[in-house]
């Protein structure tokens, strides 16, 4: 499967990128941002492809051309102002949805956020964020690809993915959920047309991530 990383230099991005290339099912894209990001793909033999999300959707859907899937995990990061936050996790995300479209892509996996549908858990200062996130991926359900939505909730940097446990309710999850456990997840569940039309609230937990994943769709 060709795929096409949208975010590829991100946290969680990067761990997509490196099970990807360990594993003979995929054939992975890195889209990035920067010329100086393409060495780190270089060295794990990831073709780059250098764009940006505050480009044109046309722009955008030039270079995405050829691909079989989409995996967005792109972000504007804590760094940046509530603009940022709009320009890239949203209006971004929708540019991609678009271009997907206008490609044939059928295929998209949306890292998200969880509590994106919980506007009652949202403070202030993370509010803006969740709104760009619970606006793209509603983009993403009427678009008519075939979806699935990762909503993770904080992110953590073991390096082993370990157990996870999704859930309907949210507030049914634990804190925390390793990235490397997100990366492995986009992996699973892409090829599974299961997880088509799903949202996927997850966190660490007591069940392997394939397990997890099958007693969720069921």
């Amino acid at each position: 499967m060709k795929v096409v990383i949208i975010g590829a230099n991100g946290k969680v991005g990067r761990r997509i990128a490196q099970q990807m290339a360990n594993s003979e099912d995929f054939e992975p894209t890195a889209f990035i941002r920067k010329e100086e990001q393409k060495a780190h793909f270089d060295a794990m033999g990831i073709p780059s492809i250098v764009e940006s999300l505050e480009n044109t959707e046309e722009e955008i859907a030039k270079s995405i051309k050829g691909f079989d899937a989409v995996v967005f995990s792109a972000g504007s990061g804590g760094s940046t102002g509530y603009d940022k936050t709009i320009e890239i996790d949203l209006y971004g995300a929708i540019k991609v949805i678009n271009a997907a479209k206008l490609n044939g892509i059928k295929r998209f996996v949306m890292v998200s956020a969880a509590f994106s549908d919980v506007p009652a858990f949202w403070s202030d200062v993370m509010r803006p964020y969740y709104i760009a996130k619970q606006l793209a991926d509603k983009e993403l359900i009427r678009s008519g690809l075939e979806y699935t939505i990762l909503r993770p909730v904080l992110l953590t940097d073991e390096d082993e993915p370990g157990n996870i446990t999704i859930q309907a309710d949210p507030y049914q999850l634990n804190k925390e959920i390793p990235r490397a456990a997100v990366a492995k997840t986009v992996l699973t569940v892409l090829p599974d047309s299961s997880t088509y039309g799903k949202v996927l609230e997850m966190s660490q937990g007591d069940e392997p991530i394939d397990q997890a994943i099958e007693r969720y769709v069921q």
